[in-house]
């Protein structure tokens, strides 16, 4: 801590206490993450799901990652072109990613408010306690600039790690990336003291979720057990048993437990997905694939268009 001038006079420094505490949310209250999904276009009471995330600057950024990765669109193709499927999320999840760590690395820890992550029918705001430094102004994000890291103490770990660089590209590769996906440009805008970042979600001339752009891929699939499940069972039948690693990899999550709770859980509990060593249910050889239940169930998606 101290080659990161993360001491002062001996003792941590807030920057410290964010970055490797073991409870940072103890001494900077607000220094948390706030996740909400609506399923409409408003903020509207009560909101179908709604959590708070706690843990270092690293601990936020894979959980509020994860949290909109759960609950986004997500495509898995075919081998008929490549040996390799297809998969893709509504928003690349580079995007995702860069919105999140912008925000826990430049918000204002000073503030009483928090970071507010909220997915809408048709967008994801990330709401950042703060404001942009002097130097620089809404349109200049958008071109080429210098990096001015509002917390040079939180920048500078975050940059060894590799979840940021040091050369004021974020905007415009969050830009770039949005419009190869098809993406209208991100807006950004300054409301009430804070930096806020919207991404619009793709829509079809009919209003509904668009289509991916490869070819041969899958619509978002949907069925009584629910999205997530859906996507598992896809995964599967697609690649054949898999590891929880090779699961994290496809679905780009970083969070085991979510894994379990939004995906895996579920589908064991509904004997869709079973797993290949039962004996050893935590074995380090662990794979899951599909049961004859879940075989049936998406070969109905199929005869009902579920997976055209």
């Amino acid at each position: 801590m101290e080659h990161l001038s993360l001491l002062d006079k001996g003792r941590p420094t807030n920057a410290a206490i964010l970055l490797f505490g073991k409870q940072p949310q103890r001494f900077l209250i607000t220094s948390e993450v706030k996740c909400a999904h609506f399923h409409g276009y408003e903020v509207e009471k009560t909101i179908p799901f709604y959590r708070v995330y706690n843990g270092t600057v690293f601990d936020l950024v894979e959980q509020a990652k994860d949290f909109v990765l759960s609950k986004i669109d997500f495509w898995v193709g075919t081998r008929a072109e490549s040996t390799q499927v297809p998969t893709k999320y509504e928003i690349p999840q580079e995007v995702v990613a860069e919105a999140i760590v912008n925000a826990v690395v430049h918000r204002d820890y000073t503030s009483n408010a928090s970071i507010q992550v909220m997915l809408f029918k048709d967008r994801l705001e990330v709401w950042n306690p703060g404001t942009l430094p002097p130097t620089l102004t809404l349109e200049k994000l958008r071109g080429p600039h210098a990096s001015v890291p509002h917390n040079p103490l939180i920048a500078e770990p975050m940059y060894l790690t590799k979840y940021i660089e040091r050369m004021g590209t974020g905007i415009r590769d969050m830009i770039r990336r949005c419009k190869n996906a098809g993406l209208p440009e991100p807006e950004i805008r300054l409301d009430g003291g804070c930096f806020v970042l919207t991404i619009r979600r793709k829509k079809s001339e009919s209003g509904g979720q668009s289509e991916p752009s490869f070819a041969q891929a899958t619509g978002p699939v949907t069925a009584p057990v629910g999205q997530y499940v859906t996507r598992l069972l896809v995964l599967l039948a697609d690649r054949g048993a898999l590891s929880n690693a090779n699961i994290l990899e496809a679905f780009g999550l970083k969070s085991r437990r979510r894994l379990r709770e939004t995906y895996i859980d579920p589908s064991l509990a509904d004997g869709l997905v079973e797993p290949t060593i039962p004996e050893k249910p935590t074995s380090r050889l662990q794979k899951y694939r599909l049961t004859e239940k879940g075989r049936k169930l998406l070969e109905q998606l199929d005869k009902d268009g579920g997976r055209s």
